[in-house]
């Protein structure tokens, strides 16, 4: 646990440091790579996420890519899905994350064709190191969420060779930066 932490603080330092207009631009590259992924030209409906601490902004993914677009709700210890368009108001929820709001539409496991998964940092082997939480941990875990493909979203310097692993983390099918991506389990 301890080397977990220590991973986690240099990264979120590193993420954290970053100029807003690095941010933004290495946001925008990693969002270009993930249009070329034909696993992401194939989807219809992608599971997405806000953007929090600086993680990699979606915002790009979002206004110009015609898909059908979830977005989580922390409720409990659980990632509640909600239809999503960039039309639409978000709140401003647990853990000062923005989220749909609860009345809006669900998504079912059945109707999601791709999981696009923030993480502090991925290893080679599809390893992701997140907050501590164990959200996606838990929702990857459940059968009806198992099959469907996920990339992990990171910039480049979080992409480590190895992360120390615990029997309750799953790997991730891919991993996506704004170098690249890579098929690791899919």
């Amino acid at each position: 646990m301890n080397q977990k932490l220590e991973i986690r603080q240099q990264i979120l330092q590193k993420r954290q440091s970053l100029a807003p207009e690095k941010w933004q631009k290495q946001s925008q590259e990693l969002c270009q790579q993930l249009i070329t992924i034909p696993l992401f030209q194939q989807a219809q409906t992608i599971l997405g996420y806000c953007s929090f601490r600086q993680e990699p902004d979606l915002s790009f993914l979002y206004e110009t890519s015609q898909k059908n677009w979830g977005l989580p709700r922390c409720e409990d210890k659980s990632l509640i899905w909600h239809r999503w368009q960039p039309s639409e108001a978000l709140e401003k929820r647990d853990y000062g994350i923005f989220a749909p709001s609860p009345h809006s539409e669900r998504l079912q496991p059945q109707e999601v064709d791709l999981i696009l998964v923030p993480a502090v940092a991925c290893d080679r082997a599809g390893y992701r190191l997140g907050y501590g939480g164990g959200f996606y941990d838990r929702l990857l875990s459940h059968p009806e969420w198992v099959s469907i493909p996920t990339i992990g979203i990171i910039f480049e310097f979080a992409f480590v060779p190895k992360l120390p692993v615990d029997t309750w983390d799953r790997p991730l099918g891919g991993v996506c930066t704004e170098m690249g991506w890579r098929f690791i389990n899919l």
